[in-house]
């Protein structure tokens, strides 16, 4: 039995803890308040994890630490760095690999779907700071200070997971309401399942391969935010659904009432054109597949239903 060590319990945190505590490995996730899942093998910690030394400590004898940590977006210039510095001393302290959950804002605007081969070329500070977290963390691997990997994941779906297509559009549109979206509702775009990012966390964690570059996480077909929502009510028999797309002038103007909103301006480009990923280069190396959207889709828009 391996220790592992989650910083962070939101869905990604959770699902992670879950999936290697089902697997009999021994899970300790750290959080402010010690919140967590209740599961057998797990163990909820209170701690800051930006103390580096007491997180070095409760990483003592650990095989990896997993970065699953999500402050709140406005506050990522000044939230991220402590954390991300810490993390990178716990991992070289213990010798635990660094296991972290990212995202595709680190690319900045593309004109393509994203592969293994596409630059981090985000200029937009809020958007630079993760292309800098793996590239920090890439240069003390190369080093041979830690062993560090990164899976990088597109918006998330699901029930009650922080994205556009399951709290925007699924939560208003199951209950017959219209959903307001930013950019293009018609504009695909790639949906990452939150199980889909624990498993290749997990696996990313124990196979050697991995270690010393990022992945994408196996993700199926991208599709549009209107064409998730028509086949999410058409799986579970709900009449069509109705889409508004947000102008952006007043998506401009309602920044000035909300920090979070006026944060949606600087990855507007994800949702005003096509977005997505291709993983197949993940999926080809370990043997893992996305979990089909139908599935994902159909279970979000029953239980959004039923709420």
């Amino acid at each position: 039995m391996d220790m592992h060590v989650i910083v962070g319990a939101g869905p990604v945190g959770t699902a992670t803890a879950l999936l290697l505590a089902e697997r009999g490995e021994q899970v300790r996730i750290v959080t402010r308040r010690g919140t967590g899942p209740q599961a057998p093998g797990i163990e909820p910690v209170a701690a800051d994890a930006t103390d580096a030394a007491r997180l070095a400590e409760l990483c003592t004898g650990a095989t990896a630490l997993y970065n699953c940590a999500n402050p709140a977006y406005h506050r990522w210039l000044t939230d991220w760095p402590p954390l991300a510095a810490s993390l990178l001393h716990a991992a070289e302290i213990s010798g635990a690999v660094l296991v972290t959950a990212g995202n595709l804002y680190g690319y900045g605007p593309v004109d393509g779907p994203i592969t293994e081969a596409t630059p981090l070329a985000a200029t937009n500070p809020k958007l630079r700071v993760r292309a800098q977290m793996w590239e920090d963390a890439l240069a003390a691997h190369r080093a041979g200070r830690i062993r560090a990997t990164e899976a990088r994941a597109s918006d998330y779906v699901g029930y009650e997971v922080n994205g556009i297509l399951g709290q925007t559009v699924l939560s208003r549109t199951a209950k017959g309401k219209t959903a307001y979206v930013v950019g293009d509702p018609d504009a695909p775009h790639s949906w990452t399942a939150i199980g889909d990012l624990a498993r290749t966390l997990v696996v990313l964690a124990t196979d050697e391969r991995a270690w010393g570059r990022a992945w994408l996480v196996p993700t199926p077909p991208a599709m549009s935010a209107r064409a998730a929502a028509e086949r999410a009510h058409e799986l579970i028999g709900l009449p069509r659904p109705r889409l508004s797309r947000i102008p952006y002038p007043l998506l401009w103007a309602m920044g000035l009432f909300s920090p979070l909103v006026k944060e949606l301006r600087s990855t507007y480009y994800q949702f005003a054109k096509p977005f997505a990923l291709d993983s197949s280069v993940t999926e080809r190396t370990f043997g893992l597949a996305p979990t089909p959207l139908d599935t994902t889709l159909a279970d979000a828009a029953a239980k959004y239903r039923d709420a």
